[in-house]
């Protein structure tokens, strides 16, 4: 989904690992991509007729489409070629005509300043080893007036949970960089110039079996990633709510969707 801007390092590797393997698997995830959590990004953007947005880092393309079906033009940009195949098949089958692919790099967008009136990145800052760069360049590119969205999951305000969140979540997926709390996020807003964002809280649902079978783990170990989910249900060690049922856990991702407009 994202290069870190400095050329190929073992981070960019990870990615392109990942989301390669990824791709249709993560494509399919309705907790993540059908109509109902994507109405919670648009609500916050508020596409018109006349706008044109950017999606950072759009995976497989559902943001995109979604913005498209009530902005003038909607562009995705990322940086893995099989997330953008994912998405030129979504905008195919949606048969969205007002949509346009990039790959690139979200520390060095191909765009000019000023140009879009929305920018978007859902679900990919914790992938990001340099997130304030990032947002960086979405203000440098959203014009004076436009919307500027993020969204993420969010780790707890507690230390000892935010790091055993994070521990899983790295192995679970290598490309993890760090799941940041609340507090951190709203501060990348304020140190990029941005007013204080309008928040929009959500959970995204998980049970344990289907998110592994989902996931492509640090050396295979699928089993230690069953053992960390399993022991978050003493004390609730990851503030994720998980829960014993049957035979399975379940647990759920706390999320934000941070909304500003960019100054004049």
């Amino acid at each position: 989904m994202i290069s870190d801007g400095s050329g190929p390092n073992a981070h960019d590797a990870r990615i392109r690992e990942q989301f390669s393997r990824q791709a249709k698997i993560f494509a399919e995830a309705p907790e993540l991509h059908g109509e109902a959590a994507l109405a919670l990004l648009v609500e916050a953007a508020r596409p018109r007729p006349t706008d044109e947005t950017l999606d950072v880092a759009c995976g497989p393309g559902s943001v995109v489409v979604a913005m498209a079906r009530r902005a003038r033009h909607s562009i995705g940009l990322d940086a893995t070629a099989a997330m953008l195949a994912e998405a030129r098949r979504l905008a195919e089958t949606e048969a969205m005509p007002n949509v346009e692919w990039r790959q690139g790099d979200v520390y060095a967008l191909p765009f000019e300043s000023d140009r879009f009136d929305i920018v978007t990145c859902r679900f990919a800052f914790h992938h990001l080893e340099n997130p304030a760069a990032a947002l960086r360049e979405m203000v440098r590119v959203c014009k004076p007036g436009g919307s500027i969205v993020v969204c993420d999951a969010i780790a707890s305000d507690n230390p000892t949970k935010a790091e055993a969140f994070n521990r899983m979540e790295r192995l679970r997926d290598p490309s993890t960089v760090e799941f940041r709390p609340l507090d951190a996020l709203l501060a990348l807003f304020g140190n990029s110039g941005l007013p204080p964002p309008a928040t929009r809280f959500f959970q995204v649902p998980a049970e344990r079996e289907q998110m592994v079978r989902r996931s492509f783990p640090a050396g295979g170990d699928y089993d230690g990633l069953r053992r960390m989910i399993d022991a978050s249900t003493d004390d609730d060690a990851m503030d994720l709510g998980a829960r014993r049922c049957g035979d399975t856990v379940l647990f759920r991702y706390p999320s934000v969707i941070l909304s500003t407009i960019k100054p004049d």
